[in-house]
């Protein structure tokens, strides 16, 4: 080989070098935050995040290859967890129910929020509206206020007899509150008498139901909280003890052993929800992605539990089932 010519290919090497190193630099790994409102060990919340990893990866996210997933719990402080996962740094953030979102808004006003299960977004101050949320967050609500109303409803057409309703509610959580006062409406055309029950954790809900329990014609409604989620065994076990009807909000109530539910598929809006971290890594911004409400609901009936309480169950209320337990 001539010496020109050596010299010709060695500066052609050199000059392909950086293009070689460049390509072999490893994907920017994305940092996504995950708050939950929830206990860890909680099966039903277990079964949203692994919807939302789910999603993500069928989208191209892989924890561990271009995505890193940080996770904080409910352990008795959630302000805490929601400023040590902002301390991380993260790309953007999930949060789940109206707490944890609370939480954060505490912590960052510029790290992008993707919520689930949040009743009321504009009226908690997250976003200016449904339509154009103009912040640094976005997601997806549950239902209305006035699914309360709907709760009572059924409660009445499965269990006729029931004069007085127990709520089992988390007093500062704004959705309980709404939730609260739409039952509380309903009941004064169905002539029921509403009682509040439950308070901060499990014993408040042992004692509150326990007492009610004394009197007669008695039913519960559980309002969709993160209280009433952590604790959901409690609560169909008491119903059960009790020989309470009860409505929930969630199907795994019933597949528990609960009686009858209404309510949006939760596993669904979290699969939703990474549709919202993808766009959101890819460049667009929470400010102007749309809220969007649930549009999956469904009806869950037990016939063993309805059976255990001495209830028939009306032909009309199955026949709008999306489930039956036997």
């Amino acid at each position: 080989m001539r010496r020109r010519d050596f010299i010709t290919l060695l500066g052609g090497a050199a000059a392909a070098w950086p293009l070689a190193a460049s390509a072999q630099q490893p994907e920017r790994i994305r940092r996504i935050g995950v708050l939950m409102a929830y206990a860890k060990d909680n099966p039903e919340v277990q079964a949203r995040i692994a919807a939302f990893i789910d999603e993500l990866q069928q989208l191209g996210w892989i924890d561990g290859r271009n995505a890193k997933i940080e996770y904080r719990w409910e352990t008795g402080n959630l302000r805490k967890a929601a400023t040590e996962l902002v301390t991380l740094s993260p790309d953007i953030i999930l949060a789940s129910t109206t707490p944890a979102v609370a939480a954060l808004q505490q912590a960052t006003s510029t790290v992008p929020i993707v919520f689930a299960q949040v009743a009321d977004p504009v009226s908690a101050g997250f976003v200016a509206s449904l339509a154009k949320p103009g912040g640094n967050m976005t997601g997806f609500t549950t239902f209305e206020y006035e699914i309360g109303a709907k709760w009572l409803e059924l409660l009445k057409e499965i269990a006729p007899n029931v004069t007085r309703v127990g709520v089992i509610r988390e007093p500062t959580s704004t959705s309980s509150i709404g939730q609260f006062g739409a039952i509380q409406s309903a009941a004064r055309l169905s002539k029921v008498e509403v009682s509040p029950l439950g308070g901060q954790d499990g014993k408040d809900i042992e004692r509150t139901v326990t007492e009610f329990a004394r009197g007669s014609n008695c039913g519960l409604i559980s309002l969709a909280t993160p209280l009433v989620i952590n604790n959901r065994q409690l609560i169909i076990s008491l119903a059960a003890r009790h020989r309470l009807p009860t409505t929930y909000p969630f199907r795994s109530f019933v597949a528990n052993g609960g009686l009858i539910c209404y309510g949006p598929d939760p596993i669904d809006l979290h699969r939703q929800a990474a549709g919202y971290v993808d766009r959101i890594l890819k460049g667009e911004k929470p400010a102007d992605l749309p809220v969007q409400a649930a549009t999956k609901f469904e009806m869950v009936i037990n016939l063993k539990t309805a059976k255990g309480l001495g209830l028939t169950v009306p032909p009309s209320l199955l026949a709008q089932a999306n489930e039956v337990i036997e």
